[in-house]
């Protein structure tokens, strides 16, 4: 498949593209100048702002899965107005240049909701979601919540408090919609997604129970 990646050289990004690339999809990365070095070989750099549509829709082709991960690292409370700034203004962006080149499966990691915590991050993130639904494009939306991986352990402590809340049934709903996944899953969840598309003009759901599920 054609698959445009914004966000290539992030954290998510560059494992996803280096496993597109060995899967023999032909991928394209858009990237601010002075990044490229961070995706990895196999891809094309396109270089772009992800926060303006015209960049992005320079970036695109008619009949291109588009792979939305621009987003603000590390997110914390502290970085709230980024969460507007940035995530926001990104997806709001690739959206407007999605709408006018016809392009074939929108895949965008939004955030597990309702939460309690990040109420800005969160926020933002279902903003994205009401874009990519009011443009109706086909699209696969993954929820996950947090992401553990090389540089982001710390919510591993957190396991034995999760194994208990999934045991208890007034809290084994919320348990398991803000559960951890793993890099390795939230890759295989987004190839998953890329060589899987749903139906034309479909809006699919995944969350972190399907996250964790899915195959390659």
């Amino acid at each position: 498949m054609d698959v445009l990646v914004t966000g290539g050289s992030g954290y998510i990004g560059a494992r996803l593209i280096r496993t597109l690339v060995e899967r023999g999809h032909a991928v394209r990365a858009l990237v601010r100048p002075g990044s490229g070095h961070r995706v990895p070989r196999g891809a094309t750099l396109v270089q772009g702002d992800a926060l303006d549509a015209r960049s992005v829709g320079q970036a695109l082709r008619a009949g291109d899965t588009l792979v939305h991960l621009v987003g603000t690292p590390h997110s914390n409370p502290r970085k709230d107005a980024l969460f507007e700034a940035v995530d926001l203004a990104s997806i709001e962006a690739t959206v407007a240049a999605a709408r006018t080149l016809a392009i074939a499966h929108l895949v965008y990691v939004s955030v597990a909701h309702p939460a309690p915590v990040m109420q800005a991050y969160v926020a933002a993130r279902v903003r994205g979601e009401a874009a990519i639904r009011a443009a109706a494009l086909t699209s696969t939306i993954l929820r996950p919540w947090y992401v553990v991986g090389p540089g982001h352990w710390w919510p591993l402590a957190l396991a034995p408090l999760y194994t208990v809340l999934e045991w208890v049934p007034g809290t084994r709903g919320s348990a398991r919609r803000l559960g951890l996944v793993t890099l390795a899953q939230m890759v295989r969840a987004l190839v998953a997604a890329v060589e899987n598309p749903p139906a034309p003009g479909q809006q699919r759901f995944v969350d972190v129970p399907g996250i964790r599920a899915a195959v390659d």
